[in-house]
């Protein structure tokens, strides 16, 4: 490794990667993979010398994310041969395999699900009780285990043997690495180009991507980018050599330990090795900055911080109790707020790519390098990419909260990931008008992009908090009755989440047009349901466009797809004369549901309502309760209804005028898990099954393009693959309830004993009695009437592919023209 350690830098290159770890050489190396060549790899000092080098180089199969186990697998087959043998390089593979323990049912129900999961992936992965753990691994304390994950083609290796084999690998198929050369400035010029500076000299580049590790942040900075992380810092422990491992001839499985260890035990050659994620009073450092002249940079071990895990440890495997410590790793790693890497565009800017606040590189990096090189490439990743994209936090991710987010994200590393889990730490961000008053009445809420929405209410003695279980518990019947008020009654929810962007200019309908699959709405007044893709034809964003004026129309989407949004349309902008302006801070809006959702909002506004003055999937500007508003005719839930938009300070005083007069009719507040259950019945997609992976055709969703639609991006890409053979396809699922557990999606999805794909979205039907699920898998499996099994906490279920919804499949209910005084009997 001797190359470009004197001399002047290029001065252009395709891309320019700042940052020689784990994900910076990833990335070099897959996108010499994909065909781009004319790549500079930067690196202050020497590759590795961040915190690549003091990671212990663990990887497993244990994860109940589809995606990124995807990425896990990759990864465990390029470092258990692929990679050494196409570099020559040595990475010190250890194929030991590895079990997860559980001490409680709830550990119990996590692992079934993982075990799912991994069914669904082909992943050699089963669950095992006492004896096969005590089998493979006689010197650990089963005391209180009640069974375990086994994944036994699970390992570790050596992290800078990869990082090596990585810049090898990108080396021979044209990349250059620059080692100690430190950038010092990134900054955009006004050709859209990129001027990196370094200390030899300055490279002009298309791309260039923050690979900066612990220093990523501060790179940010140079360009006016606001990247949420925080350095943690983790110890690990190398014991002196274990009499017990000297005769041993093989190598012992590693032992996560989540609940007494919180972290993980392994043998180190012939010595031990025991690595903690502390559950409280973590440690941050570098809050303002990393120095510049940091490297292979360790801290001294804080062993009160730690010692309760430590000697749990201890307990937990009694032949290391004796020993002393021979080596302690106390280093840095990022943690970004959610604990999710910064994988993808930079917000607000093109061309800058994030590869960055990666706190598992060696278990998630190559992987997610790869994905992210196709998407640089290509225009799209092959795995959903909505977890890892930097534009998932707003301008509300400042220092302080990212500090605040890191800590307890650190404290969560070995904690059970329950469904829904909610992250509670610097809440409430950006509280909606009603905030107060839905929370006076039991609202739980959820954070989506910064804002906080109502997930269900708490009633009847229920504690108003989350209430956790990968089973059916107290919260699935406050749901099931928000759902019966609202296909009863009436029912309103807070859903200011939303983000809310108006077009406007002359150019407004022109560049809409290009963009859209569907058509635009032709008349003032109209709404069209549409998608927005790259130019692989894979789906942006679901959209919905409002027509306010000739030249003014309002786009509403996913709260989290806000940055998203306003990049997409900025980035396709072509000379036209028009403006975006961000309304989801300064708007609300609520909707309002239900077969009396018309007497009620009729008693508080003089506009027509019928459906010769209202039609379904038109919009109006009315007055409500005195204060002028938007009222949409549409329903996410699949009755009569309107979803009412307007100003924030306006808001409050519109919902509780709604509910005064709702209360004769029994209208309720539901949240968003009803509103879940509820789409579900409807066999309304969601963001779950509309992601970058799938084209419209593979989604099902090709009746939301015209046969008359002109060119849009991502036009030509959709017509072949309606013409090819599509790999996969979204069925609409029935799936038998046991009454317990649900399912979470994920799942493994199977037509006799052959897994044929895996669940995207599962909630059980309140109205219909049964569970229902989207699933991609193969077209031949997904033909209406074909019976499947769904596993479902590692046990078959099953099911039926559904060719229309659960719940009013003719779909009359919203478009009812029932009287209001039929209504309001």
């Amino acid at each position: 490794m001797t190359e470009d350690i004197k001399g002047s830098v290029p001065s252009t290159a395709r891309v320019v990667i700042v940052g020689g770890g784990i994900m910076g050489c990833g990335l070099a190396y897959h996108l010499a993979h994909e065909g781009w060549t004319d790549v500079v790899l930067l690196e202050k000092s020497e590759l590795t010398s961040g915190s690549t080098w003091h990671a212990a180089g663990q990887i497993t199969h244990s994860t109940s994310s589809f995606g990124l186990g995807k990425c896990v697998d990759y990864n465990i087959g390029l470092y258990s041969g692929k990679l050494e043998a196409e570099t020559g390089q040595s990475v010190t593979w250890h194929g030991c395999g590895s079990f997860r323990l559980a001490y409680s049912e709830d550990e119990m129900d996590w692992l079934r699900h993982t075990l799912s999961v991994g069914r669904s992936l082909g992943f050699n992965i089963e669950i095992v009780g006492k004896n096969r753990i005590a089998e493979l691994h006689p010197f650990y304390n089963l005391d209180g285990v009640i069974g375990a994950l086994h994944t036994p083609d699970d390992g570790h290796a050596d992290p800078s043997g990869i990082t090596q084999a990585l810049a090898v690998g990108a080396r021979q198929r044209g990349a250059r690495i620059i080692r100690r050369c430190r950038a010092t400035d990134i900054k955009q010029l006004p050709s859209g180009e990129w001027k990196v500076s370094t200390e030899r000299g300055d490279i002009v580049c298309e791309h260039v991507v923050n690979a900066g590790g612990t220093y990523a942040r501060q790179m940010g900075d140079w360009s006016g980018l606001q990247l949420p992380m925080t350095s943690m810092t983790h110890h690990y422990f190398v014991t002196d050599t274990v009499p017990e491992f000297k005769d041993l001839d093989y190598e012992l499985p590693v032992i996560r330990d989540d609940a007494l260890v919180s972290g993980y035990i392994r043998m180190e050659q012939k010595s031990g090795l025991i690595g903690i994620y502390e559950k409280e009073n973590p440690n941050t450092v570098w809050e303002d900055h990393c120095p510049w002249e940091a490297e292979n940079e360790l801290f001294d071990a804080d062993y009160e911080r730690v010692m309760p895990w430590l000697e749990n440890a201890l307990d937990r495997m009694p032949i290391f109790a004796e020993l002393g410590i021979k080596r302690t790793v106390h280093g840095a790693i990022s943690h970004p707020p959610d604990g999710n890497p910064l994988i993808g565009p930079a917000p607000g800017v093109g061309n800058y790519w994030c590869c960055c606040g990666t706190q598992i590189g060696i278990g998630w990096g190559p992987g997610l390098t790869r994905e992210l090189a196709r998407w640089m490439v290509h225009g799209a990743a092959d795995i959903s990419m909505r977890e890892y994209d930097p534009r998932r936090f707003g301008a509300y991710a400042d220092k302080d909260w990212q500090i605040v987010k890191a800590r307890e994200d650190y404290c969560l590393r070995h904690e059970i990931p329950f469904p829904h889990f909610n992250r509670l730490a610097g809440r409430p961000i950006k509280p909606s008008p009603l905030y107060e008053r839905l929370k006076q009445k039991g609202a739980v809420y959820e954070e989506v992009y910064g804002h906080e929405r109502p997930r269900w209410f708490a009633r009847d003695g229920v504690a108003q908090e989350d209430h956790y279980s990968f089973r059916r518990n107290v919260v699935h019947d406050m749901v099931g009755a928000e759902v019966r008020a609202v296909r009863s009654g009436a029912g309103i929810m807070d859903i200011s989440a939303f983000t809310k962007v108006e077009v406007s200019g002359a150019g407004a309908e022109r560049l809409l047009d290009r963009l859209v699959a569907n058509r635009l709405p032709r008349k003032v007044g109209g709404i069209a349901l549409t998608h927005l893709l790259n130019r692989r034809g894979r789906i942006e964003i679901e959209l919905t466009v409002v027509k306010f004026d000739e030249d003014r129309f309002y786009l509403v989407c996913a709260a989290f797809f806000e940055q998203r949004l306003l990049d997409h349309l900025e980035r396709h902008r072509d000379g036209e004369t028009v403006a975006f302006t961000k309304l989801s801070d300064d708007w609300a809006a609520i909707a309002l549901q239900g077969p009396k959702s018309r007497a009620v909002l009729c008693a508080n506004t003089d506009a027509a309502l019928d459906n010769a003055g209202f039609r379904w999937l038109t919009a109006r500007q009315i007055t409500i309760a005195g204060h002028e508003m938007w009222a949409f005719r549409m329903s996410y839930c699949g009755e009569l209804g309107w979803e009412i938009h307007g100003p924030r300070d306006k808001m409050l005083a519109v919902y509780d005028a709604l509910w005064a007069t709702g209360e004769s009719y029994g209208i309720a507040d539901y949240g968003s898990f009803a509103m879940n259950a509820m789409r579900m019945e409807k066999m309304f997609k969601g963001a779950g099954e509309l992601t970058n992976e799938v084209t419209l055709p593979e989604a099902d969703v090709m009746r939301f393009v015209k046969p008359d639609k002109g060119d849009f991006v991502g036009k030509e890409a959709t017509e072949a693959s309606l013409a090819g053979a599509l790999p996969w396809i979204c069925a609409y699922l029935s799936i038998e309830p046991d009454g317990i557990e649900d399912g979470h999606g994920g799942e493994a999805v199977l037509l006799g004993d052959t897994v044929v794909g895996s669940t995207a979205s599962v909630a059980y039907g309140h109205t219909v009695g049964t569970i229902l699920a989207f699933a991609y898998i193969k077209p031949h499996a997904a033909k209406p009437g074909t019976e499947l099994t769904v596993m479902i906490a590692g046990k078959p279920r099953k099911a039926i592919v559904y060719s229309e919804p659960a719940y009013d499949p003719e779909s009359r209910l919203p478009q009812t023209d029932q009287p209001v005084e039929e209504a309001a009997e």
